[in-house]
């Protein structure tokens, strides 16, 4: 593929999981529903950063103004999708959300059907009197799910490899070509994903590209194959600092499979033909490159000064911490993505809300929230974990669950449970700033884990900083302001 440089817009605004509980949900926001709230509208490129970044509100933006064009954004998580539709103000007209639908091939979920009938479906959601009005669409997908398709048909090769599953059999000839810590000297980066099919295949090796998850998703709305972004890039290798792949992995023989790398935001072309009939777009919907779930939360949440971090508490924990210093640090899963001039500096943990809807139901984890004292500090030390493997803080495929002993108490386990997850998050900006990212300031919450009260107090305590829900929490409407950006 060819690797051309970097094409820009100004980026101006995370990794989020998601908790669906129904199948399927779309609200149509009415006036009365709306929050005071959005963004001024941007007249040029230098206006869109102080607009995503602008905590101001237009009391007058709650309606669909004549003539007002809408920007439609899509994240796709781990057990789920959702979608938000926005003005140029950033006021919310439209929100839906859908679990996967496990297609099953043999004994495994085929998710590539998952995602392909879950992208459609999302499209068909949003209000049919809407769609005329949407101007762009862009989306996000999770860090490090890698495609190998066919160059041609773009069908995959094989299954997708997962954001957390890791090839360590790739690992040593990874690390043998590129430098010492760098981001791709890990298991689960997408690197190791790929010298991984390469080594275990002898055919298609010609005909194939390599894709993200949110790569893909867009190619079956522009059909322009071999696009991706510097955000979802970063984990193969590709530079953001000096806009290109590095020599030492374009020296290599599967460098051929490498895609297109253009910035988050940019307008790839326009929504197919065939999809423009079918849900009622117009000609001139645009479709622009999306970005990783972490960074569509973070911009979300708007913080943007250095110093300002998202944690999103989902399926995973994830922090990003915005610093005027790029750190890269694979012997701990830290890694920085760009954002204009400086960086998102971060990473994320296995553990998080999967964890704790093993152990509980959302009506228990409700009720027994409730009962907890965050002021009193847990005595119990776990390292919550759905499986052996962490990549952050730590970076250690082998370490073990730790959720014993188990008090008699439902509120005390689930108090230990929560702190002890804190503590994993603390531990985590502690290793930024003794990296040398920026100090962390202030802490915004995204995610279903940004609900819940009693857990920002816990973490408030352990963190010994502000926390606060973020104004957004969705990564959709991250992705919403990518297409509100590649429209200007």
């Amino acid at each position: 593929m060819v690797t051309s440089p970097v094409q820009h817009f100004t980026l101006s605004n995370s990794f989020l999981s998601h908790d669906l509980a129904g199948q399927s949900r779309t609200r149509v926001v009415t006036k009365t529903e709306q929050p005071h709230g959005g963004l001024r509208e941007p007249r040029s490129r230098g206006r869109v950063m102080m607009a995503l970044g602008s905590n101001k509100f237009d009391k007058e933006s709650d309606i669909v103004r004549v003539g007002e064009r809408l920007y439609l954004g899509m994240d796709f998580g781990t057990s789920g999708a959702r979608y938000a539709l926005i003005d140029k103000h950033g006021t919310i007209h439209s929100e839906g959300k859908k679990e996967y639908h496990h297609f099953m091939s043999g004994e495994t979920i085929d998710w590539v059907a998952s995602w392909r009938e879950t992208l459609f479906s999302l499209l068909g959601e949003v209000p049919v009197h809407l769609r005329p009005l949407v101007a762009s669409v862009s989306l996000d997908g999770t860090s490090a799910t890698t495609l190998i398709v066919d160059s041609k048909t773009g069908e995959p090769l094989r299954k997708p490899f997962l954001y957390d599953e890791s090839c360590p059999e790739a690992l040593p000839i990874v690390k043998s070509i590129a430098p010492a810590n760098h981001t791709v000297c890990s298991g689960s980066s997408t690197l190791c994903k790929v010298v991984s099919w390469w080594n275990t295949v002898d055919s298609n090796k010609e005909s194939a590209t390599l894709l993200h998850q949110a790569d893909w998703l867009l190619w079956l709305l522009h059909g322009k194959l071999g696009v991706s972004d510097y955000n979802n890039a970063l984990k193969v290798g590709y530079d953001p600092e000096v806009e290109s792949y590095p020599t030492w992995l374009l020296s290599q023989p599967y460098s051929q499979l490498l895609p297109t790398v253009i910035a988050p935001g940019t307008s790839v072309g326009y929504l197919k033909e065939d999809i423009r009939k079918q849900f009622g777009f117009t000609e001139d919907c645009a479709v622009c490159a999306g970005t990783t779930d972490s960074i569509a939360a973070f911009l979300a949440a708007r913080a943007m000064q250095p110093g300002k971090a998202v944690t999103s508490l989902g399926s995973t924990l994830a922090i990003k911490l915005l610093s005027t210093r790029r750190i890269e640090d694979a012997r701990f899963g830290v890694y920085s993505h760009r954002l204009d001039d400086k960086w998102l500096v971060g990473g994320a943990s296995n553990t998080g809300g999967a964890v704790l809807r093993q152990l509980f139901t959302d009506e228990q984890l409700e009720k027994l929230s409730e009962l907890i004292v965050p002021t009193e500090p847990s005595p119990l030390d776990y390292y919550p974990l759905k499986a052996i493997g962490e990549r952050f803080p730590v970076a250690d495929p082998n370490l073990v669950p730790r959720l014993h002993p188990r008090p008699e108490s439902d509120v005390e386990y689930l108090h230990g449970i929560l702190e002890s997850i804190a503590r994993i998050e603390a531990k985590a900006y502690s290793l930024l700033k003794d990296l040398g990212a920026t100090q962390v300031e202030e802490v915004f919450t995204a995610g279903g884990g940004a609900k819940n009260e009693k857990w920002t107090k816990i973490r408030e305590r352990v963190l010994g900083l502000p926390v606060r829900r973020a104004m957004q929490t969705e990564a959709a409407y991250g992705a919403a302001l990518l297409a509100l950006k590649g429209s200007c």
